[in-house]
């Protein structure tokens, strides 16, 4: 039954986007855990806490991420030898140093932006107002996120101006 109005086979190119940002948020979010985890010196209650927002909230989007492939009937990658071969993200590996860590996750949350916006894009083309709406929202949050953690992460110098 085709209860979306959306021809599965139209669906394929937002499938794909999706499956692509899917692989994105589940190396993003490992990095998180692993910052989450390995936080410490000066700014560890500030940036322990951050993270573990972070990935609170990268977990919910992943599991929606997935849940839009299956509604759109397809199934979503689901395994992480795909995540690391698809997700433009790589992993962070060992990192101490805070400011480092503060950077790999603007980093990612570059990757992750551009990503929504070619989901966007390819979702536009079918009219897919479900996926359209439900990355919009995302982009919205991760970059006022995005924008927060910079503010933090910025040197004197390099603050807004009035």
């Amino acid at each position: 039954m085709d209860y979306l109005g959306i021809n599965k086979n139209q669906s394929v190119n937002t499938v794909k986007e999706l499956n692509q940002l899917l692989a994105n948020y589940q190396v993003y979010y490992q990095n998180l855990r692993n910052f989450h985890w390995n936080v410490s010196g000066e700014h560890f209650f500030d940036l322990h806490a951050q993270f573990e927002g972070l990935y609170t909230d990268a977990r919910a989007k992943i599991d929606a991420i997935a849940e839009r492939i299956l509604t759109l009937r397809y199934r979503p990658m689901s395994n992480l030898a795909s995540y690391l071969r698809e997700a433009q993200i790589e992993e962070a590996g060992k990192v101490s140093d805070d400011r480092e860590m503060v950077r790999i996750i603007l980093e990612n949350h570059r990757e992750l932006i551009e990503r929504m916006r070619s989901t966007l894009i390819v979702a536009e083309e079918v009219k897919d107002e479900g996926t359209i709406d439900m990355i919009a929202g995302y982009l919205s949050d991760l970059e006022k996120r995005s924008w927060m953690l910079d503010a933090w992460y910025a040197q004197k110098s390099e603050r807004i101006m009035a």
